[in-house]
C-alpha cells in the first residue's frame, strides 16, 4: 500500500490475506480529527468474508467517531458488533496539541512505541493487551497515556505477524518501508496479517517519558 501522510503523522501500512482467501479480515484506520489523529489495527475473528465484514464495521464506527476517547470508541464498537463474529483491535490516539499518545489494546493486536534518539536496547514501550473480543466479551478497559516527541514511532501488528519485529527496524526507514519490511520478514503465512507504522512529526520535546495510567 502507498504511504499516507499528514503534517504531524507519517503512516505506512502493509497487509496480506491468508493464502487461498480473496479478502483479508485485518483492517486499519487512519483518521485525523481536530487536534489529533486516531489510528487502529483491527483483526476480524476468523478469516474470509465474515471476518472482513466485522472488521470493516468497526472501521466505519471508528472513523465516524474518531475524536471520542479510545475507551468510549471500544465500547461503541462492542455494542455495534454483537451481531458479528467480533474483532480484536488496538487503538491509538495522538493528541497533536499536547504531544500525547493514548492507547488501548483488546485481544492480540501487538503495539509498540519506539523512542527516537535513544539507544536501541530498552527503547520499546509495549502496549498492554487485555484479553477479550470486541462484540462478544469486553474486558475492563483502561487506556494508557504516554508523552510523545518528534521521531517517536508507533507500530501496530495483527497476530498474523510474529513478535520481535521491532528490534530490526532502523529509524532511517520510512514508515512505509518499515511496514513492508516487517510484513515481509515476520508474516507467519498462516493467517491474515497487517502492519501499521506511524511516525510522530509533531513539535514536542522529549519531556517526561514515564507512563501515566
Amino acid at each position: 500500500m502507498e504511504g499516507l501522510s499528514e503534517s504531524v503523522i507519517e503512516v505506512g501500512v502493509a497487509g496480506l490475506s491468508l493464502p487461498g482467501q480473496s479478502t483479508s479480515g485485518d483492517r486499519h484506520v487512519f483518521e485525523p480529527f481536530s487536534g489529533g489523529v486516531l489510528l487502529a489495527a483491527i483483526d476480524g475473528i476468523g478469516h474470509g468474508h465474515e471476518a472482513a465484514m466485522a472488521a470493516e464495521k468497526a472501521c466505519v464506527i471508528l472513523r465516524t467517531n474518531a475524536a471520542e476517547p479510545v475507551v468510549a470508541l471500544a465500547e461503541r464498537c462492542h455494542g455495534s458488533l454483537r451481531s458479528t463474529r467480533g474483532v480484536v483491535m488496538s487503538l491509538a490516539a495522538f493528541d497533536t496539541v499536547q504531544n500525547l499518545l493514548t492507547w488501548l489494546g483488546i485481544g492480540n493486536v501487538q503495539g509498540v512505541l519506539q523512542r527516537f534518539g535513544l539507544p536501541l536496547e530498552g527503547t520499546d514501550e509495549p502496549l498492554l493487551l487485555r484479553a477479550g473480543v470486541v462484540g462478544s466479551q469486553l474486558p475492563p478497559l483502561r487506556a494508557s497515556v504516554l508523552p510523545v516527541a518528534r521521531g517517536d514511532t508507533l507500530i501496530l501488528a495483527t497476530d498474523g505477524v510474529q513478535s520481535g519485529f521491532s528490534r530490526r527496524l532502523a529509524s532511517a526507514m520510512t514508515p512505509q518501508r518499515a511496514a513492508q519490511a516487517i510484513l515481509d520478514g515476520f508474516s507467519k503465512g498462516t493467517d491474515d496479517a497487517l502492519v501499521l507504522v506511524a511516525r510522530y512529526q509533531g513539535c514536542g520535546t522529549d519531556g517526561n517519558r514515564d507512563n501515566n495510567e
